[in-house]
């Protein structure tokens, strides 16, 4: 990757809806250069795919929690079987593995406290070796989807 192909990363996590030829003009390419270039990341795996950034609140998903997860059991059957049952969960936006206690990270929306209560007694107790969730209301986003840092030559 040189640093074109940075170049075109950068424009494109800032708008993904660029036409091909405002990102050839903005990297400075004409447009059947730029398209090979874009393909080429895309094939490589750099570009995963493009999506619209979406008000949660549009959705009537006004409240977040981070919910820490402690597993009573770590072996392999039971962290896939959590994993899988946790990737199933819809209102889970992200889930992290992390090392050290506690073990996983969630992230989770839903409409409000009540739906949020509700989920974690009926959904997320019930999960594979959990033993105990720690939850984390969420004031408010301060920095949230920002761009990844283009680094490099």
């Amino acid at each position: 990757m040189d640093s074109i192909d940075r170049k075109i990363l950068a424009e494109l996590q800032f708008d993904g809806r660029l036409t091909l030829t405002d990102l050839a003009s903005r990297v400075g390419l004409t447009i059947s250069p730029a398209h090979r270039r874009l393909r080429d990341l895309e094939n490589s795996g750099a570009i995963v795919g493009y999506r619209a950034i979406v008000d949660p609140r549009a959705l009537g998903l006004g409240f977040e929690a981070l919910v820490f997860v402690t597993m009573k059991q770590e072996d392999r059957a039971t962290l896939l079987g959590f994993e899988d049952a946790v990737g199933r969960i819809p209102n889970v936006l992200q889930a992290q593995r992390l090392f050290g206690d506690p073990d996983y990270l969630l992230r989770v929306r839903t409409t409000d406290l009540d739906a949020y209560a509700r989920l974690e007694d009926d959904v997320l107790s019930a999960l594979p070796g959990v033993q105990r969730l720690n939850s984390t209301l969420v004031m408010k986003n301060v920095v949230i989807d920002r761009p990844y840092p283009i680094v490099g030559p």
